[in-house]
């Protein structure tokens, strides 16, 4: 008899559930009253410090990003690149001239930087080298190809003997003469180069190139990006950069990064409630209500319709029911 009555019970109960949760209106009823329940708990109250850095190391620095994952970097990039929209909209409709001029703006303003980056530029061995053959090869290719020897009769061979009568008294070669000179004062040209840029490029010079180049690319279509990006070749480079995410993830400096910036993210957030936490990722009860009600609900409607609900709520009510407490009752 006992039994007779739990399993009863037991039907009544899930065919309560069933019912109860196949409206709407339970539905978001019970996830507005959790959300406010949950927004009132602090972030110290649910999760400690080492809940929220174990769930980041586990599943950003130890877990690796599946091919296929890769695979789908590569095929969204590929798709905003090629999407036929590229060719019907200009740069300048999305992205705001104001914000353009806030950056030419900023940029030109940084004069210390820039001269830093300048006088490294230049004091750079590798920047001297290629000044001295720039300046080698200027000379070179005036002396061969001047317009004054093309022009005036007798001009080339008397610069030619010019120049053998030189290499005689100096017994050397020219070039060899003229790098040996380059290389004496490359501090000089260095200092000239470094001083010759800082005034091509000022704050009032630099912020007019930026805003010429603006006015020049303004008008093209968004499709002009494919020149400087290869589509064909998204699957490489997107791999390329796969392999760095992949050493620097296991790296100790990563991982001391992410130690140190996840403890200073929770003491200062620890005592924040998770409604102020959400609003920072600008989730509200507006959005709440509005938006994932309407996403959730049908899922939570397929649990229900598809026996879900009744399979997992029967395991749970046999263990109740059968429980030797509610069978002293029952008898």
């Amino acid at each position: 008899m006992t039994q007779s009555i739990i399993e009863q019970l037991i039907e009544a109960h899930l065919d309560f559930l069933d019912q109860t949760f196949s409206a709407s209106d339970t539905i978001q009823v019970e996830f507005s009253e959790f959300y406010h329940w949950f927004r009132k708990q602090q972030l110290k109250d649910l999760w400690s410090y080492e809940q929220v850095y174990n769930l980041i190391q586990t599943q950003i620095l130890d877990t690796a990003a599946s091919p296929f994952l890769i695979e789908q970097i590569a095929e969204h990039i590929r798709f905003a690149l090629i999407h036929p929209n590229n060719d019907s909209t200009t740069i300048e409709e999305i992205i705001p001239v104001s914000t353009i001029d806030h950056i030419a703006q900023y940029i030109a303003s940084k004069s210390e930087h820039r001269h830093a980056l300048i006088k490294r530029i230049t004091n750079n061995p590798a920047f001297s080298t290629m000044v001295t053959q720039l300046i080698q090869h200027s000379i070179q290719d005036y002396m061969d190809n001047s317009l004054m020897n093309k022009k005036v009769p007798g001009v080339g061979r008397f610069m030619k003997m010019g120049k053998s009568v030189l290499e005689s008294v100096t017994d050397s070669n020219l070039d060899d003469t003229i790098a040996n000179y380059l290389q004496k004062n490359i501090i000089k040209l260095s200092q000239l180069s470094e001083t010759v840029l800082n005034q091509h490029f000022n704050d009032e010079k630099l912020y007019q190139f930026q805003a010429s180049l603006w006015h020049k690319i303004k008008k093209l279509p968004v499709s002009a990006v494919r020149h400087y990006v290869e589509v064909n070749d998204l699957p490489k480079t997107v791999g390329l950069g796969h392999e760095i995410w992949e050493h620097i993830r296991q790296t100790d400096y990563l991982k001391q990064q992410v130690h140190d910036g996840v403890y200073a993210w929770y003491a200062r957030n620890q005592e924040r409630s998770f409604d102020l936490l959400l609003r920072d990722l600008n989730i509200n009860e507006e959005l709440i209500q509005n938006e994932l009600n309407d996403l959730l609900t049908p899922i939570i409607q397929h649990i229900v319709h598809s026996g879900q609900l009744r399979q997992r709520a029967r395991y749970y009510l046999e263990k109740f029911y059968y429980s030797e407490r509610v069978k002293n009752i029952l008898n």
